[in-house]
């Protein structure tokens, strides 16, 4: 399998500056500038209160965008199997435990303990929504969104049913911003099909390459803006979806890369 369709039934973004698809796409194309002061984070109204104040940035923006492609989707949460990646995971976290085990082992937070897996957004997720279908978390580095968009496509053309995709990354903090650069918050949300529905925004086209492919740089200056965040290789694809049509090409290494055409369902 080395080409298909996906049809794009739900999509959302979050940043602090670009707050909900809407904004962002408008900012893509030029039409908009960014939020400003910038907002602060989201609250996961989908978890109890208790669970709400000890979730992380990662949960929370990672949360509200799958909350909101769900809805554009028309789809109940509890019916989507899942992908949620990140190239970090909660960056503060790890170096809060980092630190914590080399001044005082023992004083360890069991919450911030069960937060640092990598799959804590997704745990969340399920638990929130009462989700019971597979979820999946991973990471591949700079290509985590790239890996992600190829594994959910990938899922959701050999069960041939709607999947939901989550990426996202927050900044770098402590030590670990030496040997890894992230900034800002960023998180994006795909609600993909392999059946065209009555709430289909339009088509992303794929294929399979192989080769070196040479990352797209953002285009627009709200792209730039966060192109500095660990998961910014999604970016040329949300510009382009803000668009009619258009192609993006997203590395998925050295030497594979993923093509994609996109075209809205009303031009």
């Amino acid at each position: 399998m080395s080409s298909g369709t996906m049809y794009l039934d739900g999509i959302a973004c979050w940043s602090p500056t670009l707050v909900d698809w809407d904004s962002a796409r408008a900012a893509f194309r030029g039409e908009a500038g960014l939020l400003d002061p910038p907002a602060r984070r989201p609250a996961p109204e989908l978890l109890a209160p208790t669970e709400r104040r000890r979730a992380p940035d990662t949960v929370a923006i990672a949360l509200e965008v799958a909350a909101r492609a769900v809805a554009q989707a028309g789809r109940t949460p509890g019916e989507l199997p899942s992908v949620f990646t990140s190239a970090h995971g909660d960056l503060a976290i790890n170096d809060y435990m980092c630190a914590t085990l080399v001044n005082e082992p023992m004083a360890i937070s069991p919450t911030r303990f069960h937060n640092s897996v990598h799959n804590a957004a997704a745990g969340y997720w399920t638990i929130g929504t009462g989700c019971m279908q597979a979820s999946t978390a991973l990471t591949a580095f700079l290509h985590s969104f790239a890996h992600g968009l190829l594994e959910a496509i990938s899922q959701a053309s050999i069960e041939q049913r709607p999947i939901l995709l989550v990426a996202y990354d927050i900044a770098a903090c402590g030590a670990l911003a030496c040997v890894t650069a992230s900034r800002g918050m960023l998180a994006t949300a795909l609600v993909l099909n392999p059946a065209p529905g009555a709430n289909s925004l339009g088509t992303l086209t794929w294929t399979l390459q192989a080769g070196p492919a040479v990352p797209l740089q953002p285009v627009s200056a709200a792209a730039r803006s966060l192109q500095e965040n660990a998961i910014a290789d999604c970016l040329p694809l949300l510009e382009c979806i803000a668009n009619p049509e258009g192609d993006v090409l997203l590395p998925l290494g050295d030497a594979l890369a993923l093509h994609i055409h996109w075209k809205a369902q009303h031009a």
